[in-house]
């Protein structure tokens, strides 16, 4: 897992004064980090039966269809409310600061699709438990959330297993 952390840029005081912005995009761009946490991710679901991986906007886009391919499986993106052309689905959720909402295509997963949520990093877990109600009012089961990193003081990952979905990442950043 050193290779996967050594390749993630920490960039302090962003986007304010004492966060330690985790940065994946420097793990995207190493060739070799970036197959290694492909790979990784994507043991733990490798011969259980997955219809389709939903990647969490943006960079969920990027690691979920790298995670959807090496399992053959189909891909649906959860975006930010009005990006999507089609019919959707919304499901709201609160921030520290306000709101924001999350939507995927009415047709993005059948009833009874078993999905594995990904997601480049969990922190407060918002945007990941808004994901998995989205999916599950499309009568999809959620089997796993899979995230590359993990702010584990920040609660995210509890709040989903609370949801009843096991969670697994590839590191975790204590003391964020």
């Amino acid at each position: 897992m050193d290779l996967i952390r050594d390749a993630i840029r920490t960039i302090p005081d962003y986007p304010k004064a004492g966060i330690q912005f985790r940065d994946v995009t420097t793990l995207l761009k190493d060739a070799r980090a970036f197959r290694a946490a492909v790979d990784l991710l994507v043991q733990p679901w490798a011969g259980q039966k997955i219809d389709k991986v939903a990647g969490i906007e943006a960079r969920g886009f990027i690691l979920g269809g790298a995670v959807a391919h090496q399992l053959s499986i189909g891909f649906a993106p959860v975006r930010k409310r009005g990006k999507l052309p089609h019919q959707t689905l919304i499901e709201e959720y609160e921030l520290e600061y306000g709101e924001d909402a999350v939507e995927i295509h009415i047709d993005a997963v059948d009833e009874g699709d078993r999905v594995l949520l990904v997601d480049d990093l969990i922190a407060t877990g918002g945007t990941a438990e808004a994901a998995v109600k989205l999916l599950r009012r499309a009568d999809a089961e959620v089997v796993g959330a899979a995230f590359a990193v993990d702010l584990p003081d920040l609660g995210g990952a509890k709040r989903i297993e609370d949801l009843g979905v096991p969670v697994t990442s590839l590191v975790a950043f204590e003391g964020e």
